[in-house]
């Protein structure tokens, strides 16, 4: 008893010891500040003498801290409703007003500061505040254990025992290939994944195997994530796509199309999700039918109940003002570092190369800084509240390696944060309630090449309108990027979907629907109810299948058959039936082994489009050509695109047998609820029939 006491009375003298150390780092800080700033004194006109000052100083930076400690986690319930970005933006403000009152309500003397002084003092002293505490704490274990506790934003019952039993956490790095992880490794880049693999410095056995799996045709992360956590992504056949019945574009990353998306897997599926049973889903497209979800884009549409639960998920992290100081600091660095990097290129000639100005540079550093931030901070907590199986998605790599290129500088800084979360997150799993197992992949790499626009000097869509005999503008127009740091913009603004503006409205009849994801491309005609055969196509517009199917930029196409039922199209009159692409690949024999099988697939699709077009692929150096602003892209066949990963702890079974393929999103599915399963106290049901579900 005596060791108990006397370890209590240690901890609450080295807690009081940083407490105060605090504070004296602040009251110096307000000190600088006042002799730097003119709008800001801790004096009367009058003069005061230096005691005084440094007394003023002492309490009002006291009387901040409390404030901030006490006032600050109410505010920000209060404010649980107003998008993230908002929020991050009104803690200045809010910090700004909490020194105010500090100012006002020290009994020695009443500081003063202008309103805009009062926010950039405030964000000083918040930063300066939460990095003494920081490094005072590094050598104290216990500190250290009660800081990450406090980043639990929902905390378990006394009365509900976390279970013994291990949870899983699965890390999705967007848009990372097989190869790009392990030659990260081979480079240095990653040391927690290499140290896993047994290939560190230190030559440790290793704890993890790696993977790699095959995508489905359309290898983007809408298709993949809704195969992976809800089971099927039955009838996505791209990032976007046209349906005739609805007279609307879906797109994957639209928080409307993301929503019926997920209620059509669940449907099709028979089950709510992989995280079904107390499971937590942050930073994805979709839900996973967790209980938990934050920065999840297909609950953003709805005002009350999810959504509610989504927006409360940020309070973990903005609950601490000087976690917003510190994003918001490292915000503003991204942004000059990807405007001195594009610059950079631009001053090279650097080639391929696309348009990085605009807004780009403040979605870059959101991707790569705030939902980085968001979803770790998240994920730390759903650790220290024992949750059972947490599902999240950074988008970073992928969001950089679409305009700076898969293997550029730019991505191989962003690999490096990207393991030094992972390394984070181990760290918190040790001072958890229940051990964790950590498996990290990915829903897609990335294949480089120049974009269609800037080899041809025409779009897809222009090219679709040149052999429909329609007039082709002179200049070629750019797309729409489908980077799914987009989607996470959106779900952090909640920004709604005008009333209509999913709906497209075709200037004449007759014209197509042209639309890209990545090198994938989709051409629908809406006037014609069902999906076009060959010949209608033919008949209509006898010149567009062979000018489509001839131009060097055009791999492959795939069309409805009124004679073979599915035809695939290449050059030279090239004319493949499906049922025979396993004998006779034809033009798919350059984009390898499970082409034949992923078109199949897709060909089968209510939805699939009249003329699905994917674009050429070089084998050799493994280039596509994207019909998006993208130089490196995904969303179609070819390359490393198609090529992710699975890095999995030893202690689960092998995600499949020895020289056996790992292919599909669902099958992904399948290999992560069999592991959830493996724990005795799991509570995963068994996967309904499809056919019956269906």
């Amino acid at each position: 008893m005596r060791g108990v006491g006397g370890g209590r009375w240690r901890r609450i003298a080295s807690q009081t010891g940083r407490s105060v150390a605090v504070w004296v780092v602040s009251t110096l800080t307000m000190l600088v500040l006042a002799g730097i700033l003119p709008d800001f004194r801790l004096r009367s006109a009058d003069g005061d003498s230096a005691t005084d000052i440094a007394v003023t100083a002492a309490l009002g930076a006291g009387a901040f801290g409390l404030l901030s400690a006490l006032v600050w986690p109410l505010l920000v319930r209060l404010l649980l409703l107003v998008p993230a970005l908002v929020l991050g933006l009104l803690v200045f403000f809010l910090n700004g007003a909490l020194l105010w009152v500090a100012l006002q309500v020290n009994p020695v003397e009443r500081g003063a500061a202008a309103p805009e002084t009062a926010v950039v003092v405030a964000a000083v002293m918040s930063a300066v505040a939460s990095a003494t505490g920081a490094a005072l704490a590094v050598r104290d274990d216990d500190a250290y254990r009660r800081r990450l506790y406090r980043l639990a934003h929902r905390r378990r019952r006394s009365a509900e025992p976390c279970p013994t039993t291990p949870g899983t956490v699965f890390m999705q790095l967007d848009g990372v290939g097989h190869d790009v992880l392990r030659d990260a490794v081979g480079k240095g880049l990653m040391p927690t994944v290499a140290r896993w693999l047994g290939t560190g410095n230190g030559g440790d056995h290793p704890s993890h195997r790696l993977t790699p799996w095959r995508t489905d045709w359309s290898s983007q992360t809408g298709a993949s994530q809704l195969g992976i956590l809800h089971g099927s992504n039955h009838d996505v056949p791209a990032f976007r796509w046209y349906e005739k019945a609805r007279r609307e574009v879906m797109v994957c990353n639209r928080p409307t199309s993301a929503a019926e998306l997920q209620a059509r897997a669940i449907e099709y599926s028979g089950h709510a999700g992989l995280l079904a049973a107390d499971g937590a889903s942050r930073g994805n497209l979709f839900g996973g039918g967790a209980d938990e979800q934050a920065l999840v884009l297909s609950i953003t549409t709805r005002r009350r109940g999810p959504a509610a639960r989504s927006r409360a998920g940020y309070f973990a992290y903005f609950s601490d003002p000087a976690n917003a100081v510190r994003t918001a600091l490292s915000f503003v660095a991204e942004v000059c570092r990807e405007t001195g990097q594009s610059t950079r290129a631009r001053f090279r000639g650097q080639r391929p190369r696309v348009s990085r100005g605009g807004l780009y540079p403040f979605v870059r550093a959101f991707a790569t800084v705030v939902e980085r931030d968001v979803v770790v901070a998240a994920v730390m907590g759903d650790l220290l509240s024992g949750r059972t199986a947490v599902y999240a998605d950074l988008v970073a790599y992928d969001e950089v390696a679409h305009h700076s290129g898969p293997s550029s500088r730019d991505t191989d800084k962003v690999l490096q944060r990207l393991d030094r979360a992972l390394a984070l997150i181990e760290n918190v799993a040790e001072h958890a309630p229940r051990p964790y197992r950590i498996v990290v992949l990915s829903d897609h790499g990335q294949s480089p090449g120049e974009t269609f626009r800037a080899r041809y000097g025409l779009t897809l869509g222009d090219l679709v309108r040149a052999g429909c005999g329609l007039p082709v503008p002179r200049r070629a127009r750019s797309t729409h990027s489908g980077a799914e740091a987009r989607a996470a913009v959106r779900a952090a603004l909640r920004r709604p979907v005008e009333e209509g503006a999913e709906h497209y409205r075709p200037s004449r009849g007759s014209e197509p629907v042209v639309l890209a994801s990545g090198n994938l491309g989709l051409v629908s005609f809406p006037d014609v109810p069902h999906r076009m055969t060959r010949e209608e196509i033919d008949a209509r517009h006898p010149a567009l299948l062979p000018t489509l199917a001839n131009h060097p930029g055009i791999g492959f196409l795939l069309v409805r058959s009124e004679r073979h039922g599915g035809v695939v199209l290449g050059a030279y009159g090239a004319e493949i039936p499906l049922d025979e692409l396993d004998d006779n690949p034809g033009p798919l024999a350059a984009f390898g082994p499970g082409a034949a099988d992923a078109v199949r697939r897709t060909h089968t699709f209510p939805h699939t489009a009249d003329i699905m077009v994917n674009s050429f692929h070089d084998p050799a150096d493994g280039e596509v050509l994207a019909f998006e602003e993208q130089i490196g892209s995904h969303g179609g066949l070819g390359g490393a695109q198609s090529r992710p990963f699975l890095l999995s702890p030893l202690a689960l079974s092998a995600p499949v047998a020895d020289g056996a393929e790992l292919a599909g999103a669902e099958r992904i599915h399948q290999v992560l609820r069999r592991w959830l399963t493996e724990s005795d106290e799991a509570d995963v049901p068994a996967e309904p029939d499809r056919e019956r579900a269906a």
